[in-house]
């Protein structure tokens, strides 16, 4: 049985992100801490398309400090709410659990995903945005909530360069 997927399931808003990149990391070495502390590492990301298009994936390495390791993240472009869900995969913990989906879009070439989470026993909203996606640097960051939205703590920065 052959089936045909009409050409509106795709979506071409991360296509900036395919292909080898090096990954400049910036991460607060403690998160909703009050930290001002930030440590800097490397890495590396392999994205490809996925699922005839609608999806994507993405395979990195990080240069931790302490010792690398390898994450993923595997995303979903639902066609009918034009959102993407967003999955991070991380080697360390190979039973789990899969962090709750980041959900978002893209407009004008940047993208805003939200989700609600629990860091260290306390709920909170996380935020992904990427930006300057029309660059030849893409850049993405990572915030937290405590306070449902109102403030944000940015905890983690990348920058992409092409390798």
């Amino acid at each position: 049985m052959t089936s045909t997927i009409p050409a509106n399931r795709t979506c071409t808003d991360f296509d900036f992100l395919f292909g080898n990149w090096k990954v400049h990391h910036r991460r607060l070495k403690e998160r909703l801490a009050g930290s001002t502390e930030w440590v800097e590492f490397e890495g590396t990301c392999s994205a490809q398309k996925i699922l005839g298009g609608q999806g994507n994936f993405d395979d990195n390495v990080l240069f931790l400090p302490e010792g690398p390791y390898r994450a993923a993240a595997m995303r979903c472009y639902d066609p009918e709410s034009g959102t993407w869900s967003i999955w991070w995969l991380d080697a360390r913990f190979p039973k789990g659990p899969v962090d709750p989906p980041m959900v978002g879009k893209f407009t004008d070439g940047e993208g805003l995903f939200l989700a609600d989470d629990t860091f260290n026993g306390r709920p909170i909203r996380v935020r992904f945005q990427w930006i300057d996606t029309k660059s030849q640097n893409p850049r993405w960051e990572q915030a937290f909530s405590e306070d449902g939205g109102k403030t944000w703590e940015i905890n983690w920065k990348m920058v992409f360069t092409r390798a």
